[in-house]
């Protein structure tokens, strides 16, 4: 149950982030090769590429804000960045005034 919720998560952060660009993570592996086959480009076994500051929090979808992760300690991040968002998107959320 933990898992599928976890899954479906992971699906809206794209749609709550806005889309992201595939040059600028080609761009991010070109300078920073895969730490698991030290490859510049293809799939990394193990890694994942993941936003330091995260889209949905303000983040630049730009290689300069951009890291290599273990697929655990992305999953664990990813926990924390939706939190993040969560409590911004209550922050900015318009406060209406109901007035009789």
């Amino acid at each position: 149950m933990k898992a599928a919720l976890f899954a479906a998560l992971l699906l809206c952060l794209p749609a709550m982030a806005g889309q992201r660009s595939a040059a600028e993570v080609m761009a991010f592996k070109r300078e920073n090769p895969c730490p698991a086959t030290g490859l510049r480009y293809g799939s990394c076994p193990g890694w994942e590429i993941d936003h330091v500051t995260a889209l949905c929090a303000y983040g630049r979808d730009h290689r300069s804000n951009m890291q290599w992760l273990t697929i655990q300690e992305h999953r664990w991040k990813t926990r924390t960045d939706i939190r993040v968002c969560r409590q911004l998107r209550k922050e900015t959320k318009p406060q209406v005034n109901y007035q009789p």
